[in-house]
C-alpha cells in the first residue's frame, strides 16, 4: 500500500468514515485511495466553504468528526469562513489539505504556499506528512486533538508521501482517555454561590445543552432558584416542549445588558464570559455588571454532564424541574407574508424528531423563543458570526441523520456566499426543506449602522445594504442546481407549500418573500 491508504485506514479504524471533498491535483493520490474504500463516503462540495460547513453540520449531529479534502493553501483559504465557525462552534472536524511533493517545494511553484500559517488561527491542531512512515502516528494525533479539545486538526498532506510505498498493516483504534472533570473545590464553591440567594445564573454550551444535561442542570435551577441560560451562540441544543429550556443571552448588546443587568454572580459550565458581539460607541464590551462574581466551573473540553450532575449531587437537587404543559401553538391560516407570520406558522409546524439549522439572522430573532414549545428538535446556529454557513449546515446535518427531517432557515444575502451545497442536497438525495427569508436586504448591516447612530441611509450606503437591483430569484438559483422550488407571497401559500415539502423526501426549496 502507499501512505495515501494508510491514511485513509487510519481514518476508517477511528470511525471517520465521511469525507466532504473538493480535491485539486495534489490529491489525486488519495482520491485513488478513497476509491479503493467503499466504507469511507466521499461527498463532493462546489466550494471549499460548502465542504467545511457541511463538516461541521455533520460532526454537530454524529458526536465524531469527518474529514475534509482541500486543495493547497488557496483551497484552505477558500474555507476558512466556515473553518471559523466550526471553531466556535468546538466542532471536531479533521482536515486534510494536500501539498506538493517534498521536493518540488523549493522551486516556489504557483500554488507554493505557508499552508501552516493559514491553518494554525481556525485549527487547535496542525500537523504534516512529510513521510509515509510518519502517516498512521500524525492521522491518530489529528484524530485524537479533534475528538479530545473538541476542535478542528488540520493535517497537511505531502504528495510524495501519498504515494510513497508502506508495508501492509492492520491499523488499530487508539483508545481516548476520559475527559477532564471539574475541581472538587471550584464544585464546592459553586454550591455556595447557589445556597447564597444571590442573583445568580448558570449559564451553558455544549453537550451541557444535551436535552439529558438539561434536565439535570434544571434540578440544580429549580433548588436553587438559579437563572439558567445559555452562550448567545451555541453549535447544538435540544430543545421543544418536555424538555428544560435554557434563555439564550440575546444578540442585541442593548438587551443583553438589559437581560444580565441584575446579575451578581454567574456560574460558567463550558461556556465563556458574556461580551458584545462587537464595540460600539460609549458602551460597554463586558456585558455582566462590574461587581458580578464569575466562576469558570468547567471549561469546552471537561466532561460537562458529569460536572451538572456532580453539582447537583452536592446540593441534594434531586426533584424534576416543572416543565411547562405542551400546549399547541397557533397556526397563523392566512394573511399577509411578515417576519412574524412566517416565524410562528414555521415553529407550530416543526415535525417531531427534526434538526433546524438556523441562519435567519435578523429574521429569526423572534423564532427562538417561539420554539420552546415547538416540538422536540435539535437546533443549530450560526456560531462564530461568518456568514454562509446555512445551507451547508443542513447538508451535512442531513448526511449525519438520513432519518430525521432537515429544515434550513436561510437569510437571502448569507445563502448567496455558499448556495453550491443545494447542488450536493440534489446530488446526495437529502431530505432538507429549505426556507429562504428574501427581504432583498442586508437586514442585519442596516440595524448595524442604526445602532452607530446612523439613521438615513443615502445612495451609497443604501447600495453596499440591499438587494434589490437586481431582485435575486432564488427559484431559479435552486433549480439550476437540481432542487425543487417554489415562491410563497402570502401566508396561505407558504403553508402549503411548507406542509408538502414536510410530506416528501429529498431537498425543496421556499423562497419566502418577506
Amino acid at each position: 500500500m502507499n501512505g495515501a491508504d494508510r491514511l485513509c485506514d487510519t481514518l476508517l479504524a477511528h470511525d471517520v468514515d465521511v469525507c466532504f471533498a473538493n480535491p485539486g491535483t495534489s490529491e489525486m493520490h488519495f482520491v485513488a485511495a478513497l476509491d479503493r474504500k467503499p466504507q469511507m463516503r466521499c461527498i463532493l462540495g462546489l466550494s471549499e466553504g460548502v465542504v467545511t460547513g457541511a463538516a461541521d453540520g455533520y460532526a454537530r449531529m454524529a458526536d465524531k468528526p469527518a474529514a475534509t479534502l482541500l486543495h493547497l493553501g488557496p483551497g484552505l483559504g477558500n474555507a476558512l469562513a466556515n473553518l471559523h465557525n466550526a471553531k466556535r462552534a468546538h466542532t471536531p472536524m479533521i482536515n486534510v489539505v494536500g501539498d506538493h511533493a517534498t521536493y518540488h517545494l523549493h522551486l516556489d511553484a504557483p500554488l507554493t504556499s505557508d499552508i501552516e500559517s493559514i491553518a494554525r488561527p481556525m485549527s487547535k491542531w496542525v500537523g504534516r506528512i512529510n513521510r509515509p512512515g510518519q502517516v498512521e502516528g500524525q492521522t491518530v494525533a489529528a484524530w485524537q486533538a479533534a475528538m479530545m479539545q473538541p476542535g478542528i486538526s488540520t493535517l497537511i498532506l505531502a504528495a510524495d508521501a501519498a504515494w510513497g510505498e508502506l508495508p501492509a498493516g492492520e491499523v488499530k483504534k487508539t483508545i481516548l482517555p476520559p475527559r477532564r472533570q471539574a475541581d472538587a473545590g471550584d464544585i464546592r464553591r459553586a454550591a455556595e454561590i447557589l445556597r447564597s440567594k444571590r442573583r445568580t445564573a448558570i449559564i451553558l454550551t455544549g453537550r451541557a445543552l444535551r436535552a439529558d444535561a438539561l434536565d439535570v442542570a434544571g434540578r440544580i435551577a429549580h433548588a436553587t432558584g438559579a437563572r439558567l441560560l445559555s452562550q448567545g451562540s451555541n453549535g447544538r441544543i435540544e430543545r421543544g416542549a418536555g424538555r428544560i429550556s435554557a434563555r439564550r443571552v440575546p444578540y442585541p448588546i442593548d438587551q443583553a445588558i438589559e437581560f444580565l443587568a441584575d446579575l451578581e454572580a454567574v456560574i460558567l459550565i463550558g461556556a465563556g464570559e458574556p461580551v458584545g458581539f462587537f464595540a460600539y460607541p460609549g458602551k460597554p464590551g463586558h456585558l455582566l455588571p462590574q461587581n458580578c462574581e464569575i466562576l469558570e466551573l468547567a471549561g469546552i473540553s471537561d466532561d460537562l454532564p458529569h460536572t451538572l450532575q456532580w453539582l447537583a449531587d452536592e446540593l441534594g437537587a434531586k426533584v424534576a424541574a416543572p416543565v411547562p404543559p405542551h400546549k399547541a401553538l397557533e397556526r397563523p391560516a392566512s394573511g399577509k407574508l411578515t417576519i412574524e407570520s412566517v416565524n410562528l406558522a414555521l415553529a407550530a409546524a416543526i415535525p417531531e424528531n427534526a434538526i433546524v439549522c438556523d441562519e435567519m439572522v435578523t429574521s429569526g430573532r423572534q423564532f427562538f423563543g417561539l420554539t420552546e414549545q415547538a416540538a422536540p428538535h435539535d437546533f443549530l446556529a450560526l456560531t462564530g458570526g461568518a456568514i454562509g454557513i446555512g445551507i451547508p449546515l443542513a447538508t451535512g446535518a442531513a448526511i449525519a441523520c438520513p432519518d430525521r427531517k432537515v429544515i434550513g432557515l436561510q437569510a437571502d444575502g448569507s445563502g448567496m456566499y455558499t448556495l453550491q451545497a443545494l447542488w450536493t442536497q440534489a446530488r446526495e438525495k437529502l431530505d432538507v426543506v429549505t426556507v429562504v427569508f428574501a427581504n432583498a436586504a442586508y437586514a442585519i448591516l442596516q440595524g448595524e449602522m442604526r445602532a452607530v447612530g446612523v439613521n438615513n441611509f443615502g445612495t451609497n450606503a443604501r447600495r453596499m445594504l440591499t438587494l434589490d437591483e437586481p431582485v435575486l430569484d432564488w427559484t431559479l438559483m435552486a433549480r439550476g442546481m437540481g432542487v425543487e422550488a417554489a415562491r410563497a407571497e402570502t401566508l396561505e401559500d407558504f403553508n402549503s407549500l411548507f406542509d408538502a415539502a414536510l410530506r416528501r423526501r429529498g431537498p425543496f426549496l421556499i423562497e419566502a418573500r418577506i
